[in-house]
């Protein structure tokens, strides 16, 4: 039983690397690669001098995870700078700090790839790979990802839950879940901040995207996004408990 469990490992292991790689060295969309690199090569005053990532970004986090966040795409000056999904920017500070607060992540804080922050029972990833101009990617953009984020679920075996941040989200995880062999309901479920939905063998969580758009206007405040997080830790099973810095 044992050996079989490593051999299972190994083989997740294996998937999620060649994934990774895929994803990195993509460069499907002229579109999305001309804006990533252009937005590398003139950034904001505050960014300059740095290293930009400027490649497609994949998915971060427990390979274990029982629980997948769902974004829309890299932001220009946030992962497409780090090469971390949510990390950089002001939605990743919430959206980190939310999970740290639920037990899903070791710190509040996600600035860089290298700053020591780990997941345990979450998996943050995202529709679109590339940061797209006005943060709006084309339906053929969208519809040329997907495939990365139907893999991604498929290699997250024990994961049941799925918190799709906004609406872009939430459309395309019923796409990933329907291109995975999931029936979708009917009438097709509607995004809102709470929604909840059973699709194939997982249960859909809503939650308004932690954009500063929502977060400086108070659409979206810290208690709810907590209230989201600890209903996803609920539905995975999962009890409630602080991530030790020693875990």
């Amino acid at each position: 039983m044992l050996d079989r469990q490593r051999d299972t490992h190994a083989l997740q292991k294996a998937g999620f690397a060649g994934l990774v790689a895929e994803i990195h060295g993509c460069r499907s969309c002229a579109r999305l690669v001309e804006w990533r690199e252009e937005s590398a090569a003139d950034p904001p005053r505050r960014f300059q001098g740095e290293d930009y990532w400027a490649r497609p970004v994949a998915g971060f986090g427990d390979p274990g995870a029982r629980v997948a966040v769902v974004g829309l795409a890299p932001a220009a000056h946030g992962a497409n700078r780090t090469g971390r999904m949510f990390t950089g920017d002001r939605s990743g500070d919430w959206l980190y700090a939310a999970l740290h607060r639920a037990g899903f992540a070791s710190q509040p804080g996600s600035e860089r790839r290298d700053d020591g922050l780990r997941l345990r029972d979450a998996y943050v990833t995202a529709v679109v790979r590339c940061a797209p101009p006005a943060n709006r990617p084309t339906p053929a953009e969208r519809d040329g990802c997907l495939p990365y984020l139907e893999r991604e679920l498929a290699l997250l075996e024990r994961c049941r839950t799925i918190v799709a941040l906004g609406g872009f989200g939430w459309d395309g995880s019923l796409r990933a879940i329907r291109g995975l062999g999931g029936e979708l309901p009917s009438p097709r479920p509607r995004f809102g901040h709470g929604a909840e939905t059973e699709v194939g063998r997982w249960t859909l969580l809503g939650c308004y995207h932690p954009s500063q758009q929502n977060t400086f206007t108070g659409r979206l405040t810290a208690p709810m996004l907590d209230s989201v997080f600890s209903r996803a830790r609920e539905l995975a099973g999962l009890q409630r408990r602080v991530f030790l810095t020693t875990d």
